[in-house]
């Protein structure tokens, strides 16, 4: 399971870089095409000043504090930050379980938007499901959300697992 985790994140780290390598390549290409000059103003500093600060409180009531880009996923931040949270995750947001699972509080549940009538299915198999709970996957980050503060329940309830524990 570790190896396969090890994996999901390089895999994801990959695939951020070469996305942003192919739009920097063509940018410049573009510029090159049409006569344009290209003058760089230091994208990596405006995307770390574009963050959005998240804390999750962890099973063991730990505060634990990462942040992620406008668009990511709080499964994305969990995930792309290394978060050890036991279980959390484990479809890879194709919500296909329940195991990203958050609870929030009330006043910050009603900011995140619609839910969504699949994602109601999966919470419906969630572990201590409140009325306040989210999977993580279908949360988007937006600078509005600066400062969320996402609890993990004390268990998930991986539905991809028979009833002996197998996968």
């Amino acid at each position: 399971m570790a190896l396969v985790t090890a994996l999901r994140r390089l895999a994801h780290v990959r695939l951020r870089e070469y996305s942003w390598r192919t739009a920097a390549v063509t940018s410049s290409a573009g510029a090159w095409l049409t006569g344009q000059r290209s003058f760089t103003t230091g994208t990596q500093s405006l995307r770390s000043d574009n963050k959005v600060t998240v804390h999750f409180i962890n099973r063991d009531g730990e505060k634990v504090t990462a942040k992620g880009s406008p668009g990511d996923s709080l499964l994305d931040i969990v995930i792309n930050e290394d978060l050890d949270f036991d279980g959390f995750g484990a479809c890879e947001g194709t919500l296909a379980c329940s195991t990203c699972h958050l609870i929030f509080d009330e006043d910050v549940y009603k900011t995140l938007g619609p839910v969504t009538d699949e994602e109601m299915d999966m919470l419906d198999l969630a572990y201590g499901l409140t009325d306040t709970s989210r999977l993580g996957c279908q949360i988007c980050l937006t600078k509005s959300l600066e400062g969320l503060v996402a609890r993990v329940p004390e268990s998930v309830a991986d539905i991809r697992q028979s009833k002996d524990g197998s996968s």
